[in-house]
């Protein structure tokens, strides 16, 4: 037989007076049962997407821009949006000094490195190591992600694609058609 009894937790009806607003004024307390009751998560689609996050991230082929940037300075972002930028950094001590590279934002009046990697010459000269990366950037309008090498033996490689809109409209990978 079900059983409906109050629940009395401050904590309980403070979360739900946070998390649901329109609740606020509600005069009862929270009440319990001890009958299953099925839950249906629609979160995605209420987010705008019929993916999990992992899934609506998925790199398609119509969807992805690949970049390589080697002893320059390329823009390889400049749309407003949220990206997810993914690939792998190669680099090696040469014979003399220090080689780096660094992916920046900039908004044409200043720049912010995001993050750098630096391999210098410690008598090991054609060391080379290799590091993956996988990062989600947003840019707004007038603002670009840049990825920059100091040397031939540096080398920044990989794959850009948008994974939402300016606004926080998911964009799905190309291709992808929701039944």
């Amino acid at each position: 037989m079900a059983q409906i009894i109050p629940v009395v937790s401050e904590a309980l009806q403070s979360t739900i007076r946070r998390l649901l607003p329109s609740q606020n004024g509600f005069g009862e307390d929270l009440q319990a049962q001890n009958v299953i009751v099925p839950i249906i998560d629609l979160t995605p689609s209420a987010e705008g997407s019929l993916l999990s996050s992992s899934l609506q991230q998925a790199f398609a082929f119509g969807s992805q821009t690949e970049f390589i940037v080697r002893n320059t300075t390329s823009t390889i972002i400049s749309n407003s949006g949220f990206y997810r930028v993914f690939g792998a950094i190669n680099g090696a001590s040469i014979a003399a000094g220090t080689t780096g590279a660094n992916f920046s934002l900039t908004d044409g009046l200043s720049t912010k490195i995001l993050v750098a990697w630096e391999w210098t010459n410690a008598g090991q000269v054609g060391k080379s190591d290799m590091l993956d990366f996988d990062f989600i950037v947003f840019l707004a309008a007038g603002q670009s992600l840049t990825g920059n090498t100091s040397a031939t033996a540096c080398v920044l490689a990989g794959s850009t694609r948008q994974i939402a809109t300016s606004t926080g409209e998911l964009v799905n990978p190309s291709g992808f058609v929701a039944e």
